[in-house]
């Protein structure tokens, strides 16, 4: 039969495994050959690596921590970690996002069965390590944030950040948008709107398209919000998207078109004129059924499985920059929170690689910053 799953079971003979025996090798290089009674050779005394799965210092999905920054152009893309909570209007707790985020991703290989994608042997990553954020100030933080994205896309590695509350959104784009005078659209997945001025005097986790979309390169008519609706969705803010006009798609309007078809509105309208799409991920954006471990949960957003091709088909044409927020391990239940957090991650690297756009947001660097 002809269906995917036996064409994903073809797919995988056609994968190298090149990556995986040097891994082994560097292993047993790294933490000395087993005792005499292991069996399998390939396991060493003390672990590296990605195996086991419960074992080991956690960076994002086992990839390699390098402690010098200056380094990470090396890599294909950048897992920058942002504990940052001082954003948050009720629940904090996400400045302990990256972490859970990072020890859950253990849990994963980097092969995908249906996608036929191993991202260990198809490209490179590595993790930065985390910003260093000041709990008691909103605005220094944002520019440690800007500046450390902005380092990272600078040297041609795609910014992967693990938030940290909404408000990073802000910085983590003005981060990239420094580094180019090309138009960036942002396709932003939540239930609230968040493009009000200020909340509570500050730039808050409310705001932080209001501020992005002031940049000179990142125009409002080019964001795309799939997801807005409910109980939680502040009337100053509808007020600046309708005033800026930008582009709203509900779970109802999703529900209606379909997956495919609503994919296709959020590229033509991000993309219009626009010469890279940054993706926003906040897990509140799903049924808080599934995401118990975020500030403002509320029900009725997206299913994951809804999320998930969402996501991977607008990432499919190529992005500049991604980030999940709102992941807030405290408030979490056996890490299902955190979990989506990895996968929305995984989810995206898996489409820019099976559809050849991994570090298509090169072409866009016009002005590198160097520290």
């Amino acid at each position: 039969m002809a269906t995917q799953g036996w064409k994903a079971l073809e797919a995988e003979g056609k994968l190298p495994a090149t990556a995986w025996r040097k891994e082994r090798q560097w292993a047993l290089d790294m933490g000395l050959p087993g005792a005499e009674s292991i069996t399998d050779r390939d396991i060493p005394t003390f672990a590296r690596g990605e195996l086991p799965h419960f074992a080991g210092i956690n960076t994002f999905m086992k990839a390699p921590y390098i402690e010098n920054v200056r380094d990470v152009g090396k890599y294909d893309a950048a897992v920058i970690g942002i504990p940052f909570d001082s954003g948050t209007t009720y629940r904090p707790g996400t400045r302990f996002g990256p972490q859970g985020i990072r020890r859950i991703s253990a849990l994963y290989t980097p092969y995908n069965y249906e996608l036929g994608v191993d991202l260990r042997e198809q490209m490179t990553l590595c993790d930065t390590g985390d910003v260093f954020t000041i709990p008691a100030n909103l605005e220094k933080s944002f520019d440690q944030i800007s500046r450390g994205v902005a380092h990272v896309f600078s040297s041609g590695a795609l910014p992967i950040m693990l938030g940290g509350d909404h408000s990073i959104g802000f910085p983590c784009v003005r981060g990239i948008a420094q580094c180019t005078d090309k138009k960036i659209g942002i396709i932003h997945f939540d239930r609230h709107i968040d493009i009000q001025e200020k909340d509570l005097d500050e730039r808050m986790h409310t705001t932080p398209w209001f501020w992005a979309t002031n940049l000179p390169n990142v125009p409002a008519v080019n964001l795309v919000q799939l997801g807005i609706g409910g109980w939680q969705v502040p009337r100053e803010g509808v007020q600046v998207a309708r005033q800026r006009n930008t582009n709203v798609l509900t779970i109802a309007d999703i529900e209606r078109f379909g997956i495919e078809k609503s994919a296709e509105i959020a590229l033509e309208l991000a993309w219009r004129d626009a010469d890279a799409v940054y993706i926003s991920f906040d897990v509140d954006s799903l049924d808080c059924g599934f995401v118990p471990g975020t500030g403002w949960p509320e029900p009725g957003g997206f299913l994951p499985r809804e999320a998930l091709k969402l996501l991977g088909l607008v990432c499919a044409q190529g992005i500049c920059g991604f980030e999940v927020v709102e992941v807030s391990p405290p408030y979490d239940t056996s890490d299902i929170t955190a979990l989506m957090g990895v996968r929305v991650v995984v989810e995206a690297l898996g489409s820019l690689v099976a559809h050849g756009k991994l570090g298509s947001h090169k072409s866009i660097i016009n002005k590198p910053v160097t520290y």
